[in-house]
């Protein structure tokens, strides 16, 4: 037996994999919760017309088998001494299966995607607005997967009897566990077709969306045992303690456990969530009512529920930077980039290359720069777009100050672009409150890694897990926050110029 202050365990490590949009990884923690081996797979991703974004299901399965053993052959550990397996994932991607042949029956449909944008509008018109907002906490988008399950059921035309539906983390499920066809809450209430109150599938919206309950997935608590992995996949059964969406397990993994306290992941988009308690707060300000993660207490159904604004495109936009308009070769470039121009040359981006999320939700905004003249140089348009991915967090924290009853007082920050100095002192800045961004940037894996290993008993204290976490560095507003602010208005009003674009 191995001791860490008060935290016991028999068996040496945890598995965590994280399946996001990008790329599917896979991390090794020991009982210091320190990673000791890891593995990363780029996931192709494909966009058969514009608007349009998809996986293929069967890459997502053969890297996730790529990276497990990877991870455990960088490690040199034996798969017998992994205690359990977290899995997180990218939410609201969803896909079809036929459960006899294991095939799925199109590609997986990314959140990202837009394709059914048309069918969101078709029930906003026809008043179903508020009615499903009451229901799921969320607002009538593309964004969610319940549309996207329709088209699919619509193109393929299957037999009902033989498909199977799910998100990421249920088809991943469904492989390493030779058949169990399970989610969590977490990702549930990402459908559009969970009740967030009764934390159950809801019969009427899956009369008003035609989707049959029987080829959906049991929902589960997110910590709790799902099952164990098929033997002929790694030697051993090894069981499956936690499932959360990416966010939800970026916010376990913060320690943002209660009211008050809000994380910022940067990553393909940028998503705040912000922990609300026991009980659902509704915002009046378009932003999602969501779970945070559930749990079983002794036969009682413990629910946390949080308060999300789901910003599409951050991290993306540097992508773009990179690969589509190349004004950068690495992303690492924008930081030198930003600092060798004293301001913004009043030049504005607005970063709707996949629409508006929160808190304006517009499916038919497009991106843009505003501003640009003859002295516009190179540094001023990458300057703008990182400070763009700011002021959309600022939007939303103002969203969530404005629906809660405890302010925010700090933000705590993970993902990719949080590596950028400029961007996270700018942030600092445009909001006016504390930046802390934790030694640990994959918050995403240690906080599906904490739950799995709770949940399996690996560790018994969540509050010293999240106590021992090493903060990096903590950005303060500087000199920069009344130009910071000023500015975030001109960009306000060049939001409302990319709105309501396509028709």
């Amino acid at each position: 037996m191995q001791v860490f202050g008060n935290i016991r365990t028999t068996v040496s490590y945890i598995l965590a994999l994280d399946l996001g949009t990008t790329g599917n990884r896979a991390f090794l923690f020991n009982p210091e919760g320190k990673i000791v081996g890891q593995a990363y797979k780029e996931l192709k991703q494909h966009y058969p017309q514009p608007g349009w974004v998809e996986h293929n299901p069967q890459e997502i399965w053969a890297d996730t088998c790529w990276v497990i053993q990877t991870a455990i052959a960088n490690a040199q550990v034996k798969p017998n001494e992994i205690a359990a397996i977290g899995l997180t994932v990218q939410r609201e991607t969803c896909l079809l299966w036929d459960k006899t042949t294991g095939q799925p029956l199109h590609n997986a449909i990314v959140w990202q995607d837009r394709r059914t944008a048309p069918l969101c509008d078709q029930l906003r018109e026809l008043g179903y607005a508020q009615e499903i907002y009451n229901r799921t906490g969320l607002v009538i988008d593309a964004y969610f997967s319940a549309t996207k399950l329709r088209w699919l059921l619509d193109l393929t035309g299957v037999d009902l009897n033989n498909v199977l539906a799910g998100t990421i983390d249920t088809w991943i499920l469904w492989k390493l566990t030779g058949g169990i066809h399970a989610t969590d809450h977490s990702n549930a209430s990402r459908t559009m077709l969970m009740n967030l109150t009764t934390c159950a599938w809801d019969e009427t919206l899956l009369d008003l969306f035609k989707i049959p309950a029987h080829i959906l997935p049991q929902i589960q608590p997110s910590l709790g045992k799902f099952g164990v992995t098929s033997a002929n996949l790694l030697g051993v059964e090894i069981p499956i303690t936690a499932i959360l969406g990416d966010q939800q397990a970026a916010l376990f993994g913060h320690g943002c456990d209660r009211p008050g306290l809000m994380k910022c992941t940067y990553g393909t988009g940028s998503f705040l969530v912000a922990h609300t308690g026991t009980e659902i707060v509704r915002s009046q300000h378009q932003l999602l009512s969501t779970i945070a993660w559930t749990k079983n207490n002794n036969g009682t159904l413990d629910v946390g529920y949080a308060l999300e604004g789901s910003i599409f495109t951050s991290g993306a936009c540097i992508q773009w930077l990179r690969d589509a308009v190349r004004l950068i070769t690495t992303a690492a470039e924008t930081e030198v980039m930003a600092t060798q121009v004293a301001d913004n040359g009043r030049v504005y981006f607005v970063p709707a290359l996949n629409g508006l999320g929160a808190p304006h939700w517009d499916m038919s905004a497009r991106g843009a720069f505003f501003g640009i003249t003859a002295l516009t140089q190179r540094e001023h348009m990458v300057r703008s777009v990182l400070e763009a991915i700011a002021y959309q967090v600022k939007e939303v924290v103002q969203a969530i100050d404005a629906s809660g009853n405890a302010p925010i007082q700090k933000l705590a920050v993970d993902g990719g672009a949080c590596e950028n100095n400029f961007l996270m002192q700018f942030q600092a800045d445009v909001l006016g409150i504390k930046v802390e961004r934790p030694v640990m940037r994959e918050m995403t894996v240690q906080g599906i890694a904490f739950a799995a290993g709770i949940a399996a008993g690996f560790w018994h204290n969540y509050e010293e897990l999240v106590r021992q976490r090493q903060i990096e560095r903590v950005f303060e507003p500087g000199v920069g926050v009344s130009q910071a602010q000023a500015n975030f208005t001109i960009w306000k009003n060049a939001v409302e110029r990319t709105k309501y674009w396509v028709e």
